[in-house]
């Protein structure tokens, strides 16, 4: 990571995460897009307390998320960038991007995806910290008994996502 820091009493350069973010109205409510190197590198629900500087998003990614939100956009084209996780979290993250729009797996088949087939736990605790929810979409994990399980924006966001996806599914044919 790339920082930069000015020392007032000496000429030393010391550096900080080139990151900011951005808003985006959307059905299920403020969404904080974080950019990290013009690059998305997070989505949250709460206003970010580590990154303070508020600037624009790339265009693309706000069309794509009104399309995905609107019409149902399929796949995001929109430049990613990992900066947290471990090797097996950034496998769980991707492998997400494998589940098609408006269907759902379970933990069960996405430990078994990325070669743990008995690691349905530590695969919902690195959802939980899956930074680029909607883009990742960790919304469509589900219990193997149907039920909805968990989800770092809360279950009323998740059924909400799920929701949307279902019905411009529906709309579709």
């Amino acid at each position: 990571m790339r920082y930069i820091l000015r020392n007032t009493t000496n000429s030393k350069r010391l550096r900080i995460p080139e990151s900011f973010y951005d808003v985006f109205e959307s059905p299920v409510g403020t969404l904080y897009l974080i950019f990290t190197r013009k690059k998305l590198s997070g989505i949250k629900f709460k206003k970010p307390e580590e990154i303070i500087r508020r600037d624009r998003a790339p265009q693309l990614i706000k069309e794509e998320l009104h399309e995905y939100f609107e019409k149902g956009l399929k796949e995001f084209t929109q430049k990613i960038i990992l900066t947290k996780g471990t090797d097996f979290d950034r496998k769980v993250w991707l492998t997400l991007r494998e589940i098609p729009f408006g269907e759902t797996r379970t933990y069960k088949w996405l430990a078994e995806k990325v070669g743990k087939p008995t690691g349905s736990r530590a695969v919902g605790q690195s959802l939980s910290r899956n930074p680029i929810p909607i883009v990742l979409p960790c919304h469509r994990i589900i219990e193997s008994d149907g039920s909805i399980g968990g989800y770092s924006g809360g279950i009323d966001i998740k059924r909400r996502l799920l929701d949307i996806e279902y019905y411009l599914k529906q709309e579709k044919g």
